[in-house]
């Protein structure tokens, strides 16, 4: 199944009609649809896709004369095999003189291990080629700080790639495309327990129940979701067992800078924002402040799969190994509510990032966010809508991963705490959101229909559009 992906797709496809040899490189987590999306542009065009394994050189350049013959007019490589990677590139260069030629080296890092230089190389081919060459070639790899450090400044590619792509992974209503037969409320818990990981979503079944998933994607020994957690703090966290301590601190529920560094008894700091840059761990601040001079810090897992991963299943899983699963399905069952909480607040927030995005929330928005009181009790709002040069707040919400909420009440309590907590006696609109129904007149009623609906829903947005404008211009 290949869905979503429009913008990236088209990316690509300006990226192939624009003049001259192209580089582009593509890069993002593991099981992210990298390749899923290269093999998908390949179709109906001349492609040479070649996967890096690490090799050595004289296996993988015959590797990848094999996968290169299909396209060679000029060479037998069975007669004349590939001497070297320069003898390589300048081959299928040749064969893009008339007609574009795509070339694809997948997980580039794994060449790069065997052969360092092979990013001089491609720099030395694409510099000697004439501007009528037609070579299209697509650097792929999932080692994201690899892949970010091949980009910079004295790097051998520095200043080639006249592409580059960064993969995410789903947002909600994008994850929604793969999981189209199931209600809206359960597409929610779904891309709540596994975020927005194609293959993730693909081992979903989604003909049978939650509670038949969970006994075995999870609850099973060697189950899929049960190993891959294991699997991306070894492949993606990359920084030992620090990572691993950082990681589990956070599922813990320590959220401050300082009590991280009391459980991991040293300071974190490197490892946050090697995890941040990963997009393994979010760093939030609220929105009203300046992230980078503010001390008020907070720190939560970012992706769903390794929050439910460390958060609910960890605690279960020597016994799931033992073979006991009926009652641990049960108790992860239980669980599913209080976790689910945090992963509805930030689909809330991030289906009114994409109502702001086309023009349907407010004008002129420019952040869109959580805010905390730093005194006790804490006061929170889930979702704090900012617009304009000086940043008025136009729009405040709340997330319930309820079925029901009466929408009246929530607001009339935002609106009671917002001069003292916000300082602003506007009179800004409210957004509410439930699973299924938001009672009243809320400015702007959301549910997990909105959120995971492929398209935009049709009401505009807020029941009272001029509400935002007029908080605007007080």
């Amino acid at each position: 199944m290949f869905v979503n992906r429009e913008n990236e797709q088209a990316r690509l496809a300006a990226w192939w009609q624009a003049p001259g040899p192209r580089l582009a490189v593509v890069w993002g987590r593991r099981r992210v649809g990298k390749t899923a999306l290269l093999r998908h542009f390949a179709q109906g065009r001349r492609t040479v896709f070649h996967i890096g394994t690490r090799r050595p050189p004289v296996d993988e350049l015959r590797t990848f004369a094999r996968a290169s013959a299909a396209v060679l007019s000029h060479r037998s490589v069975e007669v004349n095999p590939f001497h070297d990677w320069a003898d390589a590139i300048e081959s299928l260069a040749r064969e893009a003189d008339d007609e574009p030629l795509f070339v694809v080296l997948d997980e580039f890092p794994e060449l790069v291990q065997a052969s360092p230089d092979l990013p001089s190389v491609i720099r030395a081919v694409l510099d000697s080629l004439p501007p009528s060459n037609k070579l299209r070639l697509a650097l792929c790899g999932s080692a994201v700080r690899t892949m970010q450090a091949m980009l910079e400044e004295r790097a051998p590619l520095y200043g080639r790639a006249h592409e580059k792509l960064l993969i995410h992974p789903f947002r909600p209503h994008e994850a929604a495309a793969m999981l189209e037969p199931l209600p809206p409320s359960e597409k929610a818990l779904v891309w709540g327990i596994v975020g927005g990981i194609p293959l993730y979503l693909q081992w979903w079944d989604v003909e049978s129940s939650i509670r038949d998933n969970l006994a075995n994607l999870v609850c099973r020994p060697g189950a899929p979701l049960l190993t891959e957690g294991e699997l991306v703090l070894a492949t993606e966290g990359d920084s030992g067992d620090l990572t691993r301590q950082v990681m589990f601190a956070l599922a813990a529920g320590r959220t401050k800078h300082n009590e991280i560094a009391d459980a991991v008894r040293t300071d974190p700091t490197r490892t946050l924002d090697r995890l941040i840059e990963l997009r393994l761990v979010e760093r939030l601040t609220p929105v009203t402040e300046n992230p980078h001079r503010t001390r008020r810090r907070l720190y939560r897992i970012a992706d769903n799969f390794l929050a439910f991963w460390l958060g609910v299943v960890q605690p279960f899983r020597s016994e799931i190994e033992r073979g006991i699963s009926a009652g641990i399905v049960s108790a992860l069952l239980q669980k599913l509510d209080d976790f689910m909480g945090p992963r509805f607040e930030e689909a809330f927030r991030d289906h009114l990032r994409r109502l702001a995005q086309a023009g349907r929330l407010a004008p002129d928005v420019v952040a869109i966010g959580p805010y905390w009181t730093a005194a006790e009790p804490v006061v929170e709002f889930d979702a704090v809508v900012l617009a304009g040069a000086h940043r008025e707040i136009v729009m405040v919400g709340e997330a319930k991963w309820a079925k029901r909420v009466d929408g009246n009440a929530i607001a009339r309590e935002l609106r009671r705490v917002l001069p003292a907590v916000l300082g602003t006696t506007a009179d800004v609109a409210v957004a509410v959101a439930a699973r299924e129904t938001v009672s009243g007149t809320v400015d702007l009623p959301v549910t997990a229909a909105d959120i995971f609906s492929t398209t935009l829903p049709t009401r505009w947005g807020p029941r009272n559009p001029s509400r935002a404008s007029r908080a605007r211009s007080r």
